[in-house]
């Protein structure tokens, strides 16, 4: 695990509608890593991840990206930082594949000019071809399948050219094909590429095992954070999600038996 730092939250809170989602959240998210948040629904997870991703503005506290505040971090600078897959995307109808990936170049562009054409072309064939999805760049978005659709999602991401990838249940809605696709070619991009990836999973042993560092929620608050072999057990199971699981060891990996 690298010991560098991309985001440090300190005391960040943040309240909806009068009800209290955050609750005096202070974390550090390390580069280099894959960090999954775990919890129940309505734990706070997407909260948290709008917050880190400039969705949302905390009430309280302060999130530094490589120690400056990200309120002092102008939308496009942060987006040369940061790429974000949210869960749910849509795209015209009449848009293809390699138009909707160029769109992640949009922080490249002044004044309707790229900085660099050549550069642009060189990630966007990139992006299109680690995504496996190159063969589909002149079809429509809209004739895709879902799990087609997240790999051209995850490319337009990649063509922003970040160190630090955002993805909000990216296995949501995929049978488990596409679902095993997604973790290893997330996988894929932090070991081969080095991107510090950050993602919010409902599958708690996916998330135990694509995940070099877990952070468990519960009520707005963080109950633990690390390593999966060291803090997921038994008892942190049903404290996060109140239910009495089992958990075994797999390829030297915790795994809840859901049953």
């Amino acid at each position: 695990m690298d010991n560098k730092n991309t985001f440090e939250i300190q005391h960040l809170s943040f309240a909806y509608d009068r009800e209290t989602i955050i609750k005096d959240i202070s974390l550090t998210l390390h580069q280099g890593c894959i960090t999954t948040l775990i919890g129940a629904n309505g734990c706070g997870k997407s909260t948290l991840f709008n917050l880190l991703t400039k969705n949302l503005k905390p009430d309280a506290g302060e999130i530094c990206l490589y120690e400056k505040d990200i309120k002092q971090i102008k939308l496009r600078d942060f987006a040369k930082n940061v790429a974000i897959v949210h869960q749910y995307n849509t795209a015209p109808v009449d848009l293809t594949v390699e138009k909707l990936v160029a769109y992640g170049r949009t922080p490249y562009h002044r004044f309707g000019r790229d900085e660099d054409a050549k550069k642009s072309d060189e990630k966007i064939k990139w992006a299109l071809e680690i995504t496996n999805t190159w063969k589909y760049k002149d079809k429509l978005v809209s004739e895709l399948s879902g799990g087609q659709k997240q790999r051209v999602w995850i490319a337009m991401a990649l063509a922003q050219d970040t160190k630090i990838l955002f993805l909000d249940e990216p296995t949501t809605y995929l049978d488990i094909r596409y679902q095993l696709q997604i973790l290893k070619l997330i996988k894929t991009l932090n070991r081969e590429y080095g991107l510090t990836i950050v993602m919010v999973l409902h599958d708690i042993n996916q998330s135990l095992y694509y995940s070099d560092e877990i952070i468990a929620m519960k009520d707005g608050k963080i109950v633990a954070q690390g390593i999966p072999e060291e803090i997921i057990n038994q008892e942190l199971v049903k404290d996060i999600y109140d239910v009495d699981l089992k958990v075994t060891q797999i390829d030297e990996k915790p795994f809840v038996i859901p049953v």
